[in-house]
């Protein structure tokens, strides 16, 4: 359910909620700093005594995301509350797929996402069970044609895609993500099974929802 709170306020919804998911691209406002109205926002959720979850599309640990985010100041009662797609992805792999190869797709700031299960990364495409997508290849620039030309005969292959965002405003730099290339392959008729917003794996991993009314936030 959506809500516009810029004349009425959080307050006005508070009571009719049990949980809120809010967009952490909101808070940290672009990736640039914290957003300091969105901050108190949050702030006035704890004080109504209700949940509340930082949700990002981010291919990375939640470990590794709040590291980031105690870097640029956040608190740590605020901070822990952050779930990212790639914890969700995480679980999934290591729930089903924790024993096969992989080949990995995106840059290698990426890694640390499948730390446990390095051992099984292939460098070869044809060696793999399934396919790891985290964002691009820094070599490959923003060339989608390439990894048409790249998928063309793994296209029986599943693909896992981090983060489904197709572009992010990096501050005033634009960038395309990995379901940019996640796109590409389901296109050309592969299967791809993603984490992250708007996918439910990541809401009802996040914290206990059942039977609860809940509310998302895209900006606060």
């Amino acid at each position: 359910m959506s809500e516009n709170l810029d004349n009425n306020g959080l307050k006005s919804i508070a009571e009719n909620y049990d949980i809120f998911y809010i967009d952490l691209w909101g808070v940290i406002h672009n990736g640039i700093n914290l957003h300091k109205n969105a901050i108190e926002a949050l702030k006035e959720i704890t004080k109504a005594k209700k949940k509340y979850v930082l949700l990002t599309n981010a291919p990375r640990p939640n470990k590794t995301v709040k590291s980031f985010l105690e870097k640029m100041g956040m608190n740590k009662e605020i901070r822990e509350n952050v779930y990212s797609s790639g914890e969700a992805a995480l679980s999934y792999l290591k729930k089903n797929l924790l024993d096969d190869k992989f080949y990995h797709l995106g840059p290698p700031r990426d890694f640390d996402l499948f730390l446990d299960f390095k051992k099984n990364q292939t460098q070869d495409i044809k060696e793999s069970f399934y396919l790891l997508c985290t964002g691009l290849f820094e070599e490959q620039g923003e060339d989608l044609n390439y990894y048409k030309e790249l998928f063309k005969e793994h296209i029986n292959k599943k693909m896992i895609c981090t983060n489904p965002d197709l572009i992010v405003d990096r501050g005033e730099k634009r960038e395309l993500c990995a379901g940019s290339v996640a796109l590409v392959f389901e296109k050309m008729g592969g299967k791809v099974i993603y984490f992250g917003k708007p996918f439910p794996e990541v809401y009802n991993q996040s914290i206990d929802n059942k039977k609860k009314k809940f509310c998302q936030l895209v900006t606060i």
